[in-house]
């Protein structure tokens, strides 16, 4: 149940942010057709659709439909491909974990930049989206393990 929630909240916020970014480029398409300069559509464009991918890399690797070689594990059945399952998801474990951990060392370090057509608005709330994605993967990858190990004598491993 919390991991529905969660893939369903990251599909809502990619979802949002992948809205801002065709509505920035159909304002930016919009503005240089009409000879008017607005320069804060490029990096607007550029952010939403960083955030639109990392929640969607997320919610895709909990699927199994991000990181998919599936030609072995249409081969194998049973404990093989339990086995195969738990290889995957301990490598993607760690490939996530370094995610988290170097996400948040660069939120921290790069969090006071400013973006160059919003002074405003702070580097920071983009560099987010790395550990938010890394820490989602984690936390589905944990589950994966947890269902696989539990499953782990039974004929056939769920792929979800």
């Amino acid at each position: 149940m919390f991991i529905k929630s969660l893939e369903k909240i990251q599909i809502t916020i990619g979802s949002i942010f992948l809205s801002i970014f065709f509505v920035t480029i159909i304002i930016q398409v919009t503005t240089r057709m009409v000879n008017v300069s607005a320069i804060w559509t490029e990096e607007v464009a550029k952010y939403s659709f960083i955030w639109a991918v990392f929640m969607g890399a997320a919610v895709m690797l909990n699927r199994r439909e991000h990181f998919k070689f599936d030609f072995l594990l249409k081969k194998l059945r049973g404990k093989a491909k339990q086995t195969l399952f738990l290889i995957n998801d301990l490598i993607l474990l760690a490939f996530s974990g370094a995610i988290l951990y170097y996400g948040i060392i660069a939120v921290q370090t790069f969090w006071n930049y400013n973006w160059v057509s919003l002074p405003e608005m702070k580097m920071g709330f983009v560099w987010i989206s790395v550990p938010i994605m890394g820490g989602t993967m984690v936390i589905y990858l944990v589950a994966h393990i947890y269902n696989n190990i539990k499953h782990f004598n039974k004929e056939e491993v769920s792929s979800s």
